[in-house]
């Protein structure tokens, strides 16, 4: 029998605070029955679990995850909730496409908005929007395509230059940036444990139950060491780790990336700073670049560095390799705040898929997917679970189209090929935007 891979973090999410570390529920203890089984508390399972129990109250849901929501994937991201695409072609199917991805995150947007207010979840949401920044002029190419990308689907920005960008983010080392509207800031873990903690009354949700091997039949057999699970239908929520479970050819694969968070400043600190309220920043190259935001609590965010992580395990060496650069480059970003000691790193996964698609939809009979997110995480992720839900139970929704006409993920090889391709692929990206960090 194989097992599955289960994510392992050596390092705690620093988004988590003391109220997250009590949340936890029971683990599944002995065998039940459910119509569905959903693996994974991410937004996507969340999301596929909250939609396909309003569509029907009579269904018997129960959801799995090996930790907990609240120490996901998706709660150890950068928590930008982002409803514009970074990047798209220039041909007319190209932007057809982006205009179908528009449409979808921001219905993703609209859902999560609608569910913090209804439930009254406390993530700290900030309709902010997000600055887009080059450091390296040679980059001005991949800036003007954004700019021509946005003209095109008729949406607004602003372009700063580099003392416009020191008045909104106090640092003099981007030399370009583009505003736009389509943002939101979260703190993820309290987001995604806010959704976890108001699920309908007919989802049951069991903590610290790692599944560790599916056996798919008329009936499926879900193994955990605690208890199994048999269940008419599965949904994998789980990403590129669900390669193991999945009855079909790997499509995805795990990276992990790394965050850090500074100490909050403090009032002698801040005065080195134009005033400025909270903001977030994504580069022109997401592997070489550097991730920013500044929030409420006067903390600095800085997420750079990816690795493969086919595993899902992350070493507390890599941690500390993560930690060292991250604190170099704070000190680039501000040489006038070196004094600024980073106080948490930590890690989590993201699906990549070979030409950008997602892996959603069905994969066999009674088996479904909303996975390969491309780390464009919390909107995508969660319109992709609702409306798999809407596909899978027969309901009429028009944005599956839309869905659908983002294409299907293509076949990966396996190790050792896909190790090898994947550093290479990451070398390059590191080598393209070396000066971009």
């Amino acid at each position: 029998m194989e097992f599955a891979t289960l994510p392992f973090n050596q390092n705690r999410n620093g988004w988590l605070n003391d109220q997250h570390g009590t949340a936890f529920r029971p683990s599944l203890a002995g065998n039940t029955d459910a119509d569905w089984v959903i693996i994974g508390s991410g937004f996507a399972g969340l999301s596929f679990a909250r939609r396909l129990a309003s569509l029907d109250p009579s269904l018997k849901i129960v959801m799995l995850d090996a930790a907990c929501a609240a120490e996901s994937a998706s709660a150890r991201n950068s928590g930008f909730i982002i409803s514009l695409p970074h990047n798209t072609g220039s041909s007319t199917a190209e932007l057809k496409k982006a205009h179908c991805y528009r449409s979808l995150l921001q219905e993703g947007s609209r859902q999560l908005a609608a569910l913090t207010a209804l439930h009254g979840i406390d993530c700290e949401w900030e309709d902010t929007g997000k600055f887009h920044c080059q450091v390296d002029v040679t980059s001005n190419r991949i800036l003007r395509e954004y700019i021509n990308n946005l003209e095109a689907m008729d949406e607004p920005y602003r372009l700063f230059d580099r003392e416009r960008l020191y008045q909104k983010l106090g640092s003099r080392f981007y030399t370009k940036g583009i505003y736009t509207s389509g943002a939101t800031l979260v703190n993820p873990a309290s987001l995604v444990a806010g959704l976890a903690a108001s699920l309908p009354e007919n989802v049951t949700l069991f903590d610290h139950t790692p599944v560790m091997h599916i056996e798919y039949g008329k009936t499926a057999r879900v193994i955990t060491p605690y208890g199994t699970v048999k269940a008419g239908q599965v949904m994998l929520a789980t990403n590129a780790l669900s390669k193991t479970l999945s009855p079909v050819a790997n499509r995805q694969a795990a990276m992990a990336t790394f965050a850090s968070f500074t100490a909050p400043l403090t009032a002698e600190q801040s005065q080195r700073l134009p005033e400025m309220s909270s903001w977030g920043l994504t580069p022109v190259n997401a592997i070489a670049g550097a991730t920013i935001r500044y929030t409420r609590d006067r903390r600095f965010l800085i997420r750079q560095h990816v690795i493969p992580a086919l595993n899902g395990r992350i070493t507390a060496e890599q941690t500390w390799r993560a930690t060292r650069l991250h604190q170099q480059i704070f000190n680039k970003i501000y040489p006038q705040l070196t004094d600024v000691p980073l106080t948490r790193t930590w890690s989590g996964t993201i699906s990549v898929t070979r030409n950008s698609a997602p892996v959603w939809g069905a994969l066999g009979k009674n088996i479904y997917t909303a996975s390969g997110c491309n780390g464009a995480g919390i909107a995508k992720q969660t319109i992709a679970g609702s409306l798999l839900a809407d596909h899978a139970l027969g309901h009429d929704n028009p944005l599956i189209a839309s869905m659908q006409a983002l294409g299907e993920a293509n076949y990966l090889p396996p190790s050792p090929v896909l190790d090898v391709a994947i550093s290479l692929s990451l070398a390059k990206e590191r080598y393209m935007g070396r000066s971009e960090v």
